[in-house]
């Protein structure tokens, strides 16, 4: 095979391999989330929980290594979901209050005993994006968002727009084998430069393929 020929044929390869890669990506990106308020997306523990189609959810009060965190601290429910708020007993003493949105949230008193719980039954009055927070901990990062109905703006898992590569495989449910697709692309990127840098270094004189040196 000619220098030139190789180069070709390897470019174009690598070419559609990377294009292969990049519509897998493309699509696998594509899985809608709310449009967090910026203090719930930079909350303590980030966990995101889809409960769409669930008539009940639960969610930790006191969660995380240092129990100043809600979990999930990104819900997603239907209007009429009923939300269970349960204490794990970490992190002190805790509450649960609406900061901004539709959603009157409202646990009273902060409180740190484990096992007490708080719950709020959601409905068409609460359609939007409600931020919430722990009034002892706000300083320190115990936010959490609640997102009801569909009549939501969302955006791409991750956000800052479709690159094609999710932040977090785990929680946008992208396959796995579309990861190795994209290495494997720019493994073939990688040593077609290297290919094509020895060819044109030592590649063919020009008496090959007429017998040699004359």
């Amino acid at each position: 095979m000619k220098r030139r020929e190789f180069v070709r044929t390897a470019g174009g390869a690598t070419a559609v391999a990377a294009a292969g890669a990049g519509a897998t990506g493309t699509v696998a990106a594509q899985e809608l989330q709310p449009v967090w308020p910026s203090a719930v997306t930079g909350a303590n523990l980030g966990t995101y929980q889809d409960a769409r189609g669930e008539s009940e959810v639960t969610v930790q009060v006191g969660a995380g290594d240092s129990g100043l965190a809600f979990d999930a601290t990104k819900l997603w429910v239907d209007p009429g979901t009923t939300i269970t708020f349960e204490w794990t007993g970490n992190g002190g003493a805790h509450n649960v209050q609406n900061v901004e949105g539709p959603a009157s949230l409202d646990s009273g008193d902060p409180v740190g005993e484990e096992g007490a719980t708080y719950e709020y039954e959601t409905s068409e009055e609460d359609v939007g994006i409600t931020h919430y927070h722990c009034v002892p901990h706000t300083a320190v990062g115990m936010h959490a968002g609640l997102a009801v109905g569909e009549d939501i703006e969302t955006e791409s898992a991750g956000g800052g727009g479709n690159t094609g590569w999710p932040e977090n495989i785990a929680h946008v449910g992208v396959p796995l084998h579309a990861h190795w697709v994209g290495i494997a692309a720019m493994l073939g990127i990688s040593l077609t430069f290297v290919f094509t840098f020895y060819l044109l270094k030592y590649g063919e004189s020009a008496h090959t393929g007429h017998g040699g040196s004359q």
